[in-house]
């Protein structure tokens, strides 16, 4: 079983923000959330996990309403890294990854061996034990957003929520990132506004306009000019090698 959505709508400030939206994603696999800006995007990772509750529609985690679960039993198998995940005070690397135990400590206080175990384990997965000791404030923003990975996985989910984890990132952090992420052993949905990235790295794609699903499937089968054109208004040229798309804009006139 796994985290999915069954026909979720949520109106948030008034206004629909999701209307009617389903995702089932393939244990393990990658699920990219396309669209463009308030589209809904951030909205449905915010129902998936459980931070906000539908008006319609269910979430469910191994077939259980995700209304009828504790936060911290939650937290226990769905992680999520928001888009300005960041930390306030100047923390050791370490003890920011260590912060993912918190859904895990018990009445009887921390088990610290298994706590560090699991950090060591993060930090390892995320390229970071070179850095466990440096200061959060400074790494440069790709090792940060390791580090909020490595939080996360420090929670030991199944279910990784992602938004728009490359903003901000130069070109070879964006690779490096979601390279990190494809070779998790956890399913994952991330936003992307980047086309050529959520082709090159997801299984799968949904694509959201004004809070609906416009449509899914493999990046091959849905990202075509068409498409493209009817959802961002702008003209492109998609060409699939070896079953991946890669999409050229054209410039407006």
């Amino acid at each position: 079983m796994s985290l999915v959505a069954e026909h979720v709508s949520w109106r948030r400030g008034g206004a629909l923000v999701v209307d009617d939206v389903s995702l089932a994603p393939k244990p393990g696999s990658v699920v990219g959330l396309l669209g463009p800006n308030g589209s809904g995007k951030s909205s449905l990772l915010r129902l998936l996990q459980g931070i906000a509750r539908p008006d319609a529609g269910r979430v469910l985690l191994d077939g259980s309403d995700l209304r009828h679960r504790g936060r911290r039993e939650v937290a226990r198998t769905v992680a999520a890294v928001t888009q300005h995940a960041t930390t306030e005070v100047d923390l050791m690397v370490r003890d920011v990854v260590r912060l993912g135990r918190t859904p895990h400590a018990s009445l009887w206080g921390p088990d610290r061996a298994r706590d560090d175990e699991v950090v060591d384990a993060a930090l390892a997965q995320a390229g970071l034990t070179a850095k466990a000791d440096a200061r959060w404030h400074t790494l440069s923003g790709g090792e940060q957003q390791r580090t909020q990975i490595a939080r996360a996985l420090a929670q030991e989910p199944r279910e990784l929520l992602l938004d728009e984890p490359t903003n901000h990132l130069d070109i070879r952090h964006q690779l490096e990132l979601l390279s990190l992420v494809r070779s998790l052993p956890v399913t994952v949905v991330v936003a992307l506004h980047d086309l050529n990235l959520a082709a090159m790295f997801c299984d799968e794609v949904l694509v959201l306009a004004a809070g609906r699903a416009v449509t899914a499937g493999p990046p091959a089968e849905v990202l075509t000019d068409g498409l493209i054109e009817e959802v961002y208004g702008v003209r492109c040229r998609v060409t699939v090698d070896d079953g991946r798309p890669t999409i050229a804009f054209t410039p407006p006139a």
